[in-house]
């Protein structure tokens, strides 16, 4: 803002300032005393306030109060991960349950702060502005666009994020957790799978269908990554989330003779893609990104396709892995939500619940339930999920959690609609792999 100061006030008396310079040097003196305060009082208001110490010697900050903790949930309800999100919702909402009836955390009960952005950059936007002052952290937040889109706020308000979205382009961020495998981890140990199981071998073509933005970009470093390693060809046809028939990028798939094709999508595009494949003839192996695929797409046409030759790469097992865990969730789920599917959003939203809350633990061990002590407490483990199916290091943000990849496959009578074809494992290629960052 300009300045209303007179660049030089007029002199008074010999050595003495005139009255309104006077008057000047001591506002100066006032605001240049003040401008720390106000400026943390702006930083205060815009995050939900500075951290306090409570009665109990903790630390806190914005979304924990003396007997409650809020915890932020930003979801897809109407969009495109619809399913998905309610899944990963009423999963969190039921390991918060759990936790509260087994006597909170830090003598606090949890209470979930859920919205719906419907796969919309400025609604989500929207929804942060008005959760962030209220919440310590955010147990799962769909979508990449939605979180880079956010992603400096998060870094500013040391919110401790974890996105339902595993694009590189959120490595790099201490209060971001992307979870086990990022999208070209996944393709680059897709494109291997193909290679020793599916009999594509070098100077074949593979064709790639991915999503414009991070999801999509990420997910075809990958295979381009893998393809250059292999001597294979990708042919590459890139979609908007809004396009639904797949028609043209088959006949594009079957023009190229491709032999196999890996799919970076949603489930919609997913249903068509594989659905016209059958029906026009091309009969190949598809492996997909973990969020291509959704079991409710077997009651579809696309059904038989999918069960024919479609496999999933993702960082997590499914919820019919035989894990204790995972029977005891699958249990609790139904009792908790009788007449719901359940799909893969229930172990991935249920783990991640289980991370925020193993976090909020440590930190109030270490007496501190800021925001900033919740990040650190998350920062100091370095092998944590197993009971889930897979190692992951916290310690580290700047690269994956985890780089091995389950290989699962529908299965219309399996819990979740997916069983694991092949257990998690790290290729080659992607030991060697140097995953890009923000």
């Amino acid at each position: 803002m300009p300045s209303t100061l007179p660049s030089a006030p007029p002199p008074g008396r010999a050595g003495t300032p005139a009255a309104p310079a006077r008057r000047i040097a001591a506002l100066a003196v006032l605001v240049l005393a003040l401008a720390p305060a106000v400026a943390s009082c702006a930083s205060g208001k815009a995050t939900g306030g500075g951290p306090a110490v409570g009665g109990d010697g903790v630390k806190t900050g914005p979304g924990v109060t003396a007997d409650t903790i809020t915890v932020g949930v930003m979801t897809d309800l109407t969009g495109p991960y619809a399913s998905f999100g309610k899944s990963l919702t009423q999963a969190q909402q039921l390991y918060f349950e759990q936790v509260n009836a087994a006597g909170g955390v830090c003598g606090r009960k949890i209470q979930a702060m859920v919205r719906d952005h419907g796969y919309d950059v400025q609604k989500a936007v929207t929804a942060y502005t008005e959760i962030a002052p209220r919440s310590v952290a955010i147990a799962h937040f769909i979508g990449s666009p939605m979180v880079v889109a956010l992603k400096q706020r998060i870094e500013a308000d040391q919110m401790f994020t974890v996105p339902m979205a595993w694009a590189t382009g959120l490595l790099g961020s201490r209060p971001i957790q992307v979870t086990a495998t990022t999208y070209d981890i996944d393709m680059i140990n897709g494109v291997d799978f193909l290679v020793r199981k599916k009999g594509i071998r070098k100077g074949d073509r593979i064709g790639h269908l991915y999503f414009e933005g991070d999801y999509g970009e990420s997910a075809l470093n990958g295979s381009r990554y893998a393809a250059e390693k292999l001597g294979l060809e990708i042919v590459e046809q890139k979609i908007k989330a809004t396009d639904q028939d797949m028609s043209a990028q088959v006949a594009a798939f079957k023009a190229e003779d491709v032999k196999a094709v890996l799919v970076s999508v949603g489930p919609r595009q997913t249903a068509s893609l594989v659905g016209v494949s059958l029906a026009r003839g091309m009969d190949v192996p598809f492996v997909g990104s973990n969020s291509a695929y959704s079991p409710q797409l077997l009651t579809t046409p696309a059904g038989p396709a999918l069960l024919k030759d479609f496999y999933v790469m993702t960082g997590g097992a499914p919820i019919s892995s035989p894990l204790p865990a995972m029977k005891r969730l699958a249990a609790d789920y139904r009792a908790r939500y009788p007449e719901q599917a359940i799909d893969s959003g229930v172990a991935t939203g249920y783990s991640a619940a289980a991370m925020v809350g193993d976090a909020l633990r440590e930190a109030c061990a270490a007496k501190d339930l800021s925001r900033a002590g919740v990040v650190a407490a998350h920062r100091t483990r370095s092998s944590w999920g197993g009971e889930y199916g897979v190692l992951m290091d916290f310690t580290v943000f700047d690269r994956p959690a985890s780089r091995a990849s389950f290989v699962t496959r529908p299965d219309r009578d399996a819990i979740g609609g997916a069983v694991v074809f092949e257990e998690a494992a790290v290729s080659d290629l992607a030991k060697e792999y140097r995953v890009p960052v923000g």
